[in-house]
């Protein structure tokens, strides 16, 4: 599997970006999977549901399953958080993985920048950042990917990873 990612400021358009590009990678009949790290604690269950009260009760994994989809929710119960390697050894095969956060791994990734958030690059301080995506200009040694232009964007990220 071949693993980018992308990183930026909290309200950047990552996800924006992503959801949009996805449908541009899979149009070409590629498979993508996304793995995306969040800061908080989040849930995706739903207090009082038979899941969450196995949780409750103490259960390290609850595997959700039904004619649609599955998921599988795993509890740290104080263990560390793993790392971007375990998490991807949990997926099923597929030709790309998009990665959202996990900004200090190395792996090649592209900054979303807006200048009008005023907020500073990162690309100076992290190596693993190929280009920027940005919806402004930008004076930077890397390539620039026009932030609104979804088509662009995933065709830099599989020329880059070797898929076209």
């Amino acid at each position: 599997m071949k693993v980018f990612g992308f990183a930026g400021w909290s309200g950047s358009g990552k996800t924006t970006l992503i959801e949009k590009i996805i449908p541009q990678i899979t149009g070409r009949g590629l498979s993508v999977s996304v793995i995306k790290h969040a800061h908080h604690g989040f849930d995706v269950d739903k207090p009082g549901k038979d899941s969450w009260r196995h949780r409750e009760a103490g259960a390290s994994e609850i595997l959700l399953i039904s004619d649609e989809r599955w998921v599988l929710m795993h509890e740290l119960r104080g263990a560390p958080e793993p790392d971007l390697d375990a998490q991807l050894g949990r997926l099923s095969p597929c030709d790309i993985v998009l990665v959202e956060g996990f900004k200090n791994v190395q792996i090649p990734k592209i900054e979303v920048h807006r200048p009008a958030h005023s907020r500073p690059l990162l690309y100076p301080d992290n190596p693993a950042i190929v280009a920027i995506a940005t919806d402004g200009e930008l004076d930077a040694p890397l390539q620039r990917l026009d932030l609104n232009d979804p088509a662009a964007v995933a065709g830099f990220i599989l020329h880059h990873q070797g898929l076209i």
